[in-house]
């Protein structure tokens, strides 16, 4: 990075440029929300990057994924190529990793990570994906967005940004992955349809979520982080502090306790 390369920002402190510098940052998921962060992470400055999607574009993604386009659909690119593509085009220098696979084969890959930003469409997913940053202790950014329809109201879009610390509040804890909302999840995929129009939903959670990276690895706003859980609320274009975080009991996540941490062992029995 050259010295004044990126002076604007020099409000974010003195380690900025060397934080961008040796940070490992994973996105995992480069659809909607994903592609977006890739790019946006690469405005900030970072530089060495983790990609993990196993998809190909498709037609019904021009409409949603950032720096997709249609010769891409034509020589079917992988999500993750459009986003190193993306990178690479605004810091050249950057180091990217390009994993085509789900990110569950590649799991014991994620342990030399810094931080991970996941952009997954299942709420199933998202929990599992927690539970290895969990396991490894690192910090998880969690990104989900929906639209539900009840007729006759209007169709609602709503999402949210978690971020899951190292004893802090899960998913949890915070009441984003619950038994019903995964059982409420299978009855209801679909209900956007087969080609949401959520670019702008998607954008102003990918920025809310990069926002949040920023200031965890960089304490730019010199205070306690925040809050672990952001609510966006598409038809009022509004985004604030969820109400379950004034209901969190406090004290360490029960779901995850720290003496289980570590890559898991499996004992053969018998």
């Amino acid at each position: 990075m050259a010295a004044n390369e990126d002076s604007r920002q020099s409000f974010l402190g003195p380690e900025i440029e060397r934080v961008c510098r040796v940070v490992h940052i994973a996105v995992i998921g480069l659809g909607g929300s994903g592609s977006h962060i890739a790019q946006q992470l690469a405005h900030v400055g970072f530089q060495k990057f983790l990609l993990v999607d196993p998809d190909t574009i498709e037609s019904s993604n021009l409409n949603r994924l950032v720096n997709g386009t249609a010769a891409d659909l034509a020589h079917r690119l992988k999500k993750t190529e459009i986003a190193c593509r993306t990178i690479l085009s605004v810091r050249p220098a950057a180091q990217v990793t390009c994993l085509e696979q789900k990110w569950q084969a590649i799991a014991s890959e994620l342990h030399a990570q810094d931080l991970i930003i996941g952009c997954l469409d299942s709420l199933s997913a998202r929990s599992q994906l927690e539970a290895v940053t969990r396991r490894y202790l690192i910090p998880y950014i969690d990104v989900g967005m929906d639209v539900r329809t009840i007729y006759p109201e209007p169709p609602r879009m709503y999402g949210q940004v978690a971020i899951s610390l190292p004893e802090g509040p899960c998913l949890r804890c915070l009441g984003v992955v619950t038994d019903s909302a995964l059982e409420e999840e299978s009855r209801r995929y679909g209900d956007a349809g087969a080609r949401p129009q959520v670019v702008w939903a998607n954008g102003v959670l990918a920025s809310t979520a990069v926002g949040c990276a920023v200031d965890l690895l960089t304490g730019w706003t010199r205070r306690a982080f925040a809050s672990p859980l952001l609510s966006y609320d598409g038809n009022l274009a509004s985004i604030g502090e969820d109400v379950r975080v004034r209901y969190l009991s406090g004290g360490s996540c029960p779901h995850y306790p720290l003496d289980q941490t570590g890559p898991p062992v499996f004992r053969r029995v018998g």
